[in-house]
């Protein structure tokens, strides 16, 4: 029989899953989650309770009394059963993702799986799946939302990532909240940056006024105009840079003294043997 439409909000399936650890049935192991406190053990799952027919029996796919399909697709490893999302079980990852499988590389540096355009084309970050989710301090590797890869090769949620812009009100708002990298391509807020400075002059006093600054980008250390609105690196152009040290400003002149006198040029009259 075909897997009938029954389950939780997480997964569709027609059946319980009998938790290791307490001996409960639940739908799904985040449902026991939810419930207990404490977590459930995929891998350490042996049986399950039909949801047709109450019958209770080793996990596996279609149940051994009525029949009944207990979903589109089941992985024997994280006791995983669903309707068919193109899932596939990664064993380097030892967990089942979303595919399909054709889409979709293991990267062995960042021990993810990642999307196949971004094969030799992202910055690798060792375990970085296994860091939390620096917005919201959750789980990245085993969590069903997908994960955001930034150019630095930091990772956020997807939904993080996405509240993180919608709700930006500054460039700040858009690096990385680890290495405060640029999260986004912000040529275009760099010029429009660089318009607002150009059309707003610091006050006389403060015009020869320069300081030492970090680029968040490119790691530049440079010496800068000072302004309010903001200090650009002078090696990247990105105004995702950091005050380092104190306001530089020119020596004060003195005007009672008087201006050097320029030197006058010796003409060279001397005659040679």
């Amino acid at each position: 029989m075909a897997a009938t439409e029954v389950g939780c909000v997480h997964y569709v399936r027609s059946c319980l899953l009998k938790a290791p650890c307490c001996g409960k049935f639940y739908v799904c192991r985040l449902c026991h989650d939810d419930e207990e406190n404490h977590q459930m053990d995929r891998f350490k799952v042996r049986e399950v309770k039909c949801a047709s027919c109450n019958t209770i029996q080793e996990a596996q796919q279609t149940c051994k009394e009525c029949e009944v399909k207990f979903g589109e697709y089941y992985c024997d490893i994280c006791h995983l059963f669903d309707k068919d999302k193109k899932q596939y079980h990664c064993q380097p990852c030892g967990i089942c993702r979303i595919g399909p499988r054709e889409k979709y590389f293991h990267c062995t540096k960042c021990n993810l799986c990642l999307a196949t355009d971004l094969k030799d084309n992202h910055k690798c970050v060792e375990n970085v799946s296994r860091q939390n989710c620096p917005v919201c301090m959750e789980d990245i590797h085993t969590s069903r939302i997908g994960a955001h890869v930034l150019s630095c090769g930091h990772l956020l949620h997807k939904t993080c990532f996405d509240d993180m812009c919608r709700t930006g009100l500054s460039h700040s708002a858009y690096r990385c909240p680890l290495c405060m990298h640029s999260a986004l391509n912000m040529k275009q807020f760099w010029e429009q940056r660089d318009k607002e400075i150009a059309q707003t002059p610091m006050p006389k006093e403060y015009q020869d006024t320069t300081v030492k600054i970090i680029c968040n980008d490119c790691q530049a250390h440079c010496t800068v105009s000072f302004h309010v609105l903001g200090m650009k690196c002078s090696t990247c152009g990105s105004y995702n840079t950091a005050q380092d040290g104190g306001l530089i400003t020119p020596p004060a002149v003195d005007p009672r003294q008087p201006a050097p006198q320029p030197l006058e040029e010796e003409t060279d009259t001397q005659n040679h043997d």
